[in-house]
């Protein structure tokens, strides 16, 4: 089924919209598999927290916790299961008409599954994902499936609602881009994060320039989700840029 007007408006309106079971429960059982085989064995390409810099991460791989793995890379080369869901003829449906036009799966970003372990697993401050993202607009749409339940004890993602329509000064994000903490026109900005709590096979879609951030995981499981993201036909990376380096699939007509 296409998407609603009121789907259509809430998307331009909030940034984000979530779609209840919408992933098939064999089908998460699969990818669910694949991801803690690929765990067990650290399967390259794989981001450790140690690697991210992030507060209170690791120091290095050699301290205690750094070779926790923070992401598996590269998830729609490991397995058909992620192939089939990164393929999705809905996510094709229903992305172009969120972008207005046919899309392709960018393989230089997310195409991962974010993992988040309890005691070692950082928090993420609030960014947008266009920050280290070169395209010719900042249209493009994340595809968050929820493997496993996240709510916001286990480091569900948070989102302030319409971010993505908002002007931000330089000088309200740190070297990072994240927005600071200690500006004070950001306090405003963070009051309005929501958390979104997803149950297995619940699939957020959010645009580019949204801010979203995720807490620590405080449970004793780890978190996992699969993350892909798109662009429209004629957004093209930029020549020479990361984005442009690891090329993509076209989907749909």
């Amino acid at each position: 089924m296409p998407l609603s007007a009121s789907q259509l408006a809430q998307f331009a309106q909030d940034g984000y919209l979530v779609f209840r079971g919408m992933a098939a429960p064999e089908a998460c059982a699969a990818m669910q598999a694949v991801t803690q085989a690929h765990l067990r064995q650290q399967l390259a390409p794989v981001e450790y927290e140690a690697e991210v810099g992030y507060a209170g991460a690791p120091a290095s791989l050699d301290a205690p916790g750094g070779r926790t793995v923070r992401r598996l890379r590269a998830a729609y080369q490991r397995d058909p299961a992620f192939r089939r869901w990164a393929e999705d003829a809905r996510i094709a449906e229903w992305l172009r008409q969120l972008i207005g036009e046919p899309v392709n799966l960018t393989l230089a970003h997310h195409n991962c599954v974010m993992t988040k372990h309890p005691n070692f697993g950082t928090a993420t401050g609030w960014h947008r994902d266009i920050r280290y993202w070169s395209f010719m607009r900042n249209e493009l749409v994340s595809v968050w499936l929820a493997l496993g339940s996240e709510v916001e004890s286990n480091g569900a993602l948070r989102v302030i609602p319409g971010s993505h329509r908002q002007d931000i000064r330089r000088e309200q994000l740190d070297d990072l881009d994240f927005l600071r903490p200690d500006v004070e026109e950001n306090q405003a900005i963070f009051a309005r994060g929501i958390t979104v709590e997803l149950q297995p096979g619940d699939v957020l879609f959010f645009h580019s320039g949204l801010f979203h951030a995720a807490g620590r995981n405080n449970g004793d499981a780890v978190k996992t989700s699969v993350v892909f993201a798109y662009r429209g036909r004629s957004n093209l990376p930029l020549t020479g840029s990361r984005s442009a380096a690891a090329g993509d699939v076209a989907l749909g007509d």
